[in-house]
């Protein structure tokens, strides 16, 4: 079987090495050497500033909420936040948790990221924050963004969970807005098994928010208000430090593999079109087709060869009420019929590759002959 993803596992004596240096300390959490050395590396590599690692990508959303002031104890009405509705459950459920309502804004058709003419339409005096997405590590549009944000004084968090390793203009894409999260969590190309991250853009977010993570608890031990435990283990830094040993590697091979699909499949299913100004983590092989009876016939066809794509995302998340939310997004909906990610992980053949865009192609080739 040929699964859509495959954690990476790096060699097993490097992370011995780590564990037996755990073992040795008797430091497994609370902010241990492994944790911090994590974080050096990964503001270096990324080039970011104010990075805090946290427990898992939704939690490190949900810490970003609070630490920005998106969400406040002090709250008086009902917060509301802007966001798309074609995106993991993650982006809008740590919004309704954290009670903040979300507003579904439509996406563009070519990008699959939030739509700026959508955003422009919205009255924004009862919009406290904004979360795009950075689907498939695709970057938003980000002056416009910001642009309305700043209009409505609402704050922005950037859901980079799929963005590892994507610049923007020459720079890091994970500095922009007053936060940017991350998952690394296993099935993403750079992982700790389970894990997140947040960049702040303010340094006085990140102080607050290392309270946060830890009960509250300030500097010196004092209790000092709300908070919860989202701290990141010394295990799960362990493996991240091997991982990110070997990410260029990584990424070597995601792009042969990306770049295969896109010279046996171009012109045969519907690509994401990529920000121009922005460079390609080759995280995922999203795909579309004309109608969901074509994705669906897709679909039926892989599995039968052994192949197992994702409907991901879906459903277009408009459509679930429970999130209580406002909005309705039509080109959200009719993508999430239609998509499909295909089989991309380091170690992945480029001969596996051709076969399974030979069984796309042939799919498609029915399709439309009926």
């Amino acid at each position: 079987m040929i699964p859509v993803t495959r954690p990476y596992l790096p060699d097993r004596r490097k992370l011995g090495a780590y564990l037996d240096g755990i073992y040795s300390r008797g430091w497994l959490t609370n902010n241990g050497p492994l944790v911090q050395l994590l974080t050096e590396r990964l503001e270096e590599y990324l080039g970011v500033r104010n990075l805090l690692l946290v427990t898992n990508g939704t939690l490190a959303l949900q810490i970003a909420y609070h630490a920005i002031g998106l969400v406040t104890p002090q709250a008086s009405s009902v917060r509301r936040a802007v966001t798309t509705p074609f995106s993991f459950a993650a982006t809008a459920s740590s919004l309704k948790w954290e009670g903040v309502s979300p507003h579904f804004c439509d996406i563009d058709a070519d990008s699959w990221c939030l739509d700026l003419a959508c955003l422009t339409e919205i009255d924004g005096r009862d919009i406290h924050g904004v979360v795009p997405v950075h689907v498939f590590g695709n970057a938003c549009d980000i002056e416009g963004i910001q642009s309305l944000a700043e209009r409505w004084q609402a704050k922005v968090v950037y859901d980079g969970a799929h963005a590892f390793g994507v610049d923007y203009q020459g720079t890091s894409l994970l500095q922009h807005g007053d936060a940017t999260t991350l998952s690394l969590h296993a099935t993403k190309l750079f992982h700790s098994v389970e894990g997140g991250a947040v960049i702040f853009r303010d340094r006085e977010d990140l102080q607050l928010a290392r309270e946060l993570i830890n009960f509250g608890i300030g500097p010196t031990g004092e209790l000092r208000g709300l908070g919860i435990n989202a701290k990141l283990s010394e295990l799960h830094a362990a493996m991240a430090l091997c991982v990110l040993d070997d990410i260029a590697n990584i990424m070597e091979s995601r792009e042969a593999i990306w770049c295969h699909y896109v010279l046996h499949l171009d012109g045969c299913v519907d690509l994401q079109q990529r920000h121009p100004q922005a460079s390609n983590n080759y995280a995922y092989f999203p795909v579309a087709f004309r109608d969901s009876r074509s994705q669906h016939a897709c679909r039926i066809a892989l599995e039968a060869a052994g192949i197992m794509p994702r409907h991901y995302f879906h459903p277009s998340l408009d459509e679930c009420g429970f999130y209580g939310a406002s909005g309705e997004a039509s080109r959200s909906r009719s993508l999430s019929s239609r998509i499909l990610c295909l089989p991309i992980y380091p170690g992945l053949s480029l001969t596996t590759v051709e076969r399974i865009a030979d069984v796309v192609k042939c799919s498609v080739t029915e399709a439309v002959s009926e």
